[in-house]
């Protein structure tokens, strides 16, 4: 918890309250269901929150800016990513139901009201979103073909519309048939070693009418 304030020092009380939350609620649910590996539970902040939270430290979402989180699994980026944008509004889908509903008695227990949860598969997915956001689900190639076509006309901000994605390690044969997808170290902004290796993918896609 203490490097989420290091790095985001600007919280308010209620955003410090629900970050401080995160620990006992995981906790008290990996113990009935396995939505995060027993070897991170102890690192959640690190491994979880903070690696959530490295997409805010390359792109602030304006307020009424609507992102979907594909494969969510236990609520990762999009729950600290919702604590972190309380006028964002977050979409957090995954084929797995009962990660689903930890999704939603998480978001419950912490009072959010900009995060919907569901079980589905990003293809069949209704909407447009400003961002769509994820942590090494698949490969890119893959998770474009998901995605592309949900993807806002209007920018407003100053990345353009399009994918945030957190991976690590060499991502260069992933990536070489997207030549304007730009590769952000996260070692950059957080000093623990567990960065190292991590990214942010800014992939901008166009709108498909």
């Amino acid at each position: 918890m203490k490097a989420i304030l290091d790095y985001f020092p600007n919280l308010t009380d209620t955003q410090k309250h629900q970050f401080e939350m995160l620990e006992a609620l995981y906790h008290d649910w990996n113990a009935k269901i396995n939505v995060i590996s027993r070897k991170d539970i102890d690192e959640l902040y690190t491994k979880h929150v903070l690696h959530s939270l490295a997409i805010a430290k390359i792109q602030q979402f304006e307020p009424g800016t609507y992102v979907l989180d594909v494969g969510t699994g236990g609520g990762f980026p999009g729950i600290p990513l919702a604590i972190l944008f309380p006028e964002t509004r977050f979409y957090l889908i995954d084929v797995i139901l009962k990660k689903i509903n930890v999704v939603k008695a998480v978001a419950e227990a912490l009072e959010l009201k900009n995060v919907k949860a569901e079980q589905i598969r990003a293809e069949n997915v209704k909407g447009d979103f400003d961002f769509i956001v994820s942590r090494a689900v698949t490969n890119m190639p893959d998770f474009v073909s998901w995605i592309s076509d949900k993807i806002k006309k209007q920018n407003k901000h100053e990345l353009k519309n399009g994918i945030l994605y957190l991976k690590g390690g060499d991502l260069t044969q992933e990536l070489k048939d997207f030549p304007k997808s730009t590769e952000y170290n996260i070692a950059d902004f957080f000093s623990d070693p567990f960065f190292e290796t991590k990214k942010v993918v800014h992939l901008p896609l166009k709108f498909k009418a």
